[in-house]
């Protein structure tokens, strides 16, 4: 039995072989779990302090804007500098943020600008740890066993957004918001000491590292002008910056829809958040069991146009079983769709420009998202989340059929051949 199981792994999750990649999973695996916690918790918390999507919106936009402002320049550090102490230190900063937010909350003293100054220092913390840590999946496997290794980051992430609202859900009832706050805190932790237990060799650190004198102007020129130069990476990157506008605002509109459409309290919505999740995890696997070394640019169009038909639908509904349902294929074609785009960028770019290219990435993924945030919590504040959903399905689905019209072939989006 336990050797059938051993088989099914090696074959399976190959990148499960590397001892790195193995901590590398595990720590991530324990702090994922504190994040979803304090995602949750926080979104919920704001929207009862303020009862307004608008500032919802503010919240999470502070959380991402600093990795739009400054993901090129964070990028040119992850090129020069060991990714291993970059991540020990954004982890660490991670959870001093997660501890001060759990002292306001405990001592019911937290205000609406507190969280928005602590989530403006999270996303300054992310700018930078968002290029280290998905340039570093490389680093711990090779590139025969990345595009494995991405998928396996997806289940750990996805496990985490199940595990973590429904955690936070029964917390949250039971003795109150603050201790998500604490257990976030606690679980980075884990990772850090996971992270000082990663070993490299020397000759690893030499091929990687480059001891190169930083020149912040002239190195971001060169990396803007690698992946513009580059087809591949520059359709790409353009693709995942829409997607991520219209169709990555779930932050922002869950907290409303599930208590003025569907009439949920906490723990619907970490239902909610958890069935997200669950399809997000599906995605993930298949994608690490499915998945081939050299990912095609067609999962990006089909992903797209099934998440915007979802998005529609979703607005349409007011069953909650239902609602459940479409979460789910929603958290499905998201994970298809990111996954992919992410081992396009890993596997197409130099190594001495990863850094940058994943720089680039984190600022279209996360860095646009204020930008998607403030679009979809001004439309909820005038219009409610439900319509905003019609609306942002409708504009990814017509959007990206006048783009295949457009530009023909599936093929051609990314320029795979």
């Amino acid at each position: 039995m336990f050797e059938k199981i051993k088989t099914f792994i090696n074959k399976n999750f190959h990148s499960m072989s590397h001892r790195n990649y193995r901590l590398f999973f595990i720590g991530q695996l324990v702090s994922l779990i504190g994040t979803w916690m304090q995602a949750m918790a926080q979104a919920w918390l704001v929207y009862e302090i303020t009862n307004s999507p608008f500032k919802l919106g503010i919240v999470a936009a502070l959380q991402f804007l600093p990795v739009l402002l400054f993901g090129l320049f964070m990028g040119v550090f992850v090129d020069k500098f060991h990714k291993k102490n970059i991540l020990i230190i954004t982890q660490t900063a991670s959870m001093l943020q997660a501890f001060v937010l759990f002292g306001l909350a405990y001592f019911n003293v937290i205000e609406y600008w507190h969280i928005l100054i602590l989530s403006g220092l999270l996303g300054c913390t992310n700018a930078l740890d968002m290029p280290a840590r998905q340039a570093y999946v490389i680093e711990l496997v090779g590139r025969k066993d990345v595009v494995n290794a991405i998928g396996l980051n997806s289940v750990v992430f996805n496990t985490a957004r199940i595990v973590g609202p429904a955690i936070a859900g029964i917390l949250m009832t039971s003795v109150g918001t603050a201790w998500c706050f604490l257990l976030n805190g606690m679980s980075f932790i884990g990772v850090i000491i996971a992270l000082m237990m990663i070993r490299h060799t020397a000759e690893e650190r030499a091929a990687v590292y480059q001891k190169k004198k930083v020149n912040l102007i002239k190195d971001i020129k060169e990396g803007l002008l690698y992946i513009y130069r580059t087809p591949l990476l520059f359709k790409t990157s353009l693709i995942i910056l829409f997607i991520t506008i219209l169709g990555f605002n779930y932050n922002v509109l869950l907290p409303v829809f599930a208590k003025t459409v569907l009439g949920l309290r906490e723990k619907g919505f970490g239902l909610l958040l958890s069935s997200l999740g669950i399809g997000s995890l599906i995605g993930a696997l298949t994608v690490s069991v499915m998945g081939k070394s050299n990912p095609r640019g067609r999962t990006l169009i089909i992903s797209s146009i099934f998440l915007g038909l979802l998005l529609f639908f979703l607005g349409l509904v007011s069953n909650r079983i239902l609602a459940v349902v479409i979460l789910a294929l929603c958290g499905v074609f998201n994970i298809w769709f990111f996954t992919n785009a992410n081992s396009i960028l890993q596997l197409n770019s130099a190594d001495e420009y990863r850094g940058r290219v994943m720089g680039v990435y984190a600022m279209v993924f996360g860095g646009t998202i204020p930008i998607g945030n403030f679009i979809t919590g001004l439309i909820a504040e005038k219009t409610g989340a439900a319509f905003t959903f019609n609306i942002m399905g409708a504009v990814i689905f017509i959007t990206v059929l006048l783009f295949l019209v457009i530009r023909g072939p599936l093929k051609q989006l990314t320029g795979n051949r």
